[in-house]
């Protein structure tokens, strides 16, 4: 598996230049995606929806709303 894409805008075109804020989501070469953000698995796991659950091996992971709404260009609809 690989990163074969950035989705959306870069760090530093959302303003991050210190390298200390940079959420980012890219697009695998399996077609899934991968995302850098804050862990909050602890802090969330009791919101989430009775439907819902978190693996031992996932984690909830906040990405700035910025974020993604520069990358929902790339993101293709199917």
């Amino acid at each position: 598996m690989k990163i074969v894409r950035r989705i959306g805008s870069s760090p530093r075109e959302r303003g991050s230049t210190s390298g200390a804020t940079c959420p980012d989501v890219f697009e695998l070469s399996d077609g899934n995606f991968a995302v850098i953000g804050t862990e909050a698995t602890e802090d969330l796991r009791g919101e989430l929806p009775a439907d819902a659950g978190v693996a031992d091996y996932e984690r909830i992971v906040i990405v700035s709303r910025e974020t993604i709404l520069r990358a929902k260009k790339d993101i293709p609809d199917i």
